[in-house]
């Protein structure tokens, strides 16, 4: 037996349960491994930077209660690791009478999380952001900023503290589960371990179907797209400003997001993508489109979106679109604004039925445990989550 425990992925929950583990089996052998030559590549690295506090969830749900939890760890672990975050506050802001309603529903839901909110007049709102305009907005305190990169990091650090070892450049090729152990197989060799978890991410079918677990969902990309505001409108806001999203959709809108190292970044969108990991426009993978090509879910979300997909299209498509987009909320923006920014790609959980799943989603073996759908706002909610995962494969252990 090489080691207890290997953990698929080096993103920000694969380095959290790593860690969560190591916390709670000290001196237990963990060994992490990714494929890309650098932590927090894809999705951890690809976001807004923003510390959720939960008011979109259903109370209940995976994602109300870890995101709850998360952002007080999350802020917990930069103050004692140095890490620079923000506690600037949220506004959610309606611009039409529907969105009004959805904000008046908001409310409730944020009450039944027992997160903290301040319902916002309209003229209450032009005082906190001159710049902004709505109906009705809705302000949420405890919403942050931070740089997952670096947060992802310190986890890393604490691993090979803790005596884990955290491998890159290691892509897994092979899994086999016998009674005993789990036999990972790579470009580098065969590692045995007693457990494994898998927090894949953009590639978390793949890698649950190399485990021999009979996929009933397919990893669909999202592309998001992003633009960057110019240094000269670095002020254009104070505080993170959010469109009312739709409840049916699992994206929450373009939106205005200060950045720790003093930027504002627009977006993102969300568009079908043509790579799981590709961040170019141009990039495409035929195997990727293929694969959710092939899955009817994935025609079934089509269907159902045909209005809503053509409309992410056509904002993709043209800036003035986009644009259109924040000037519900934001009218001093100009098409001058909107500079280039790298884009994000979401993965996204879609079952055979058609359903894009919302929430977190486990499946597992004996001795597998694979994060099939770790959806925004899995940064915030990544040290609940190892901890999570944690508990569950030391209470399983045999």
């Amino acid at each position: 037996m090489e080691c207890e425990f290997v953990v698929i992925g080096g993103g920000i929950v694969g380095l959290s349960t790593a860690l969560n583990l190591l916390q709670r089996r000290p001196g237990a052998s963990v060994v992490v491994l990714e494929k890309e030559p650098a932590l927090a590549t894809h999705q951890t690295g690809h976001n807004s930077g923003v510390i959720h506090a939960g008011i979109y969830y259903a109370p209940g749900s995976l994602k109300a209660r870890l995101c709850r939890a998360g952002e007080k760890a999350t802020k917990e672990f930069c103050q004692a690791h140095g890490i620079p975050f923000q506690t600037i506050g949220k506004l959610v802001v309606a611009t039409s009478e529907l969105e009004v309603r959805r904000l008046h529903d908001l409310h409730d839901r944020a009450g039944d999380n027992g997160i903290d909110v301040e319902p916002v007049s309209g003229e209450r709102l032009r005082e906190m952001e001159p710049h902004v305009r709505g109906l009705e907005a809705l302000f949420v305190r405890s919403t942050g900023i931070v740089d997952y990169r670096r947060v992802t990091a310190a986890m890393a650090e604490e691993v090979r503290l803790a005596g884990g070892e955290v491998r890159t450049g290691i892509a897994v090729t092979g899994i086999r589960e016998d009674d005993d152990s789990v036999q990972v197989l790579t470009e580098h060799g065969v590692l045995r371990a007693r457990h494994l978890v898998a927090c894949a991410g953009l590639q978390a079918d793949r890698v649950a179907r190399l485990g021999g677990l009979d996929t009933d969902f397919r990893i669909v990309p999202f592309r998001g797209e992003y633009y960057e505001l110019p240094a000269s409108r670095a002020g254009l806001v104070r505080h993170l400003i959010y469109p009312v999203p739709d409840p049916d959709l699992p994206f929450l809108g373009v939106h205005l997001s200060p950045t720790i190292d003093g930027r504002i970044t627009v977006g993102p969108n969300a568009v079908l993508g043509l790579s799981r990991e590709g961040y170019r426009r141009t990039h495409v993978s035929l195997r990727d489109v293929a694969d959710y090509a092939r899955f009817p879910g994935m025609w079934k979300v089509a269907r159902a979106n045909v209005r809503t997909g053509a409309v992410e299209v056509k904002n993709s498509l043209s800036r003035r679109g986009y644009l259109n987009e924040c000037r519900r909320y934001c009218p001093d923006l100009t098409l001058a604004d909107l500079r280039p920014h790298e884009a994000g790609i979401r993965a996204q959980a879609v079952m055979r039925d058609g359903t894009l799943v919302h929430d977190f989603l486990l499946r597992s073996t004996p001795r597998q445990l694979h994060v099939a759908n770790a959806p925004s706002p899995a940064a915030t909610s990544a040290l609940p989550i190892g901890e999570m995962i944690a508990e569950r494969l030391l209470g399983a252990q045999v």
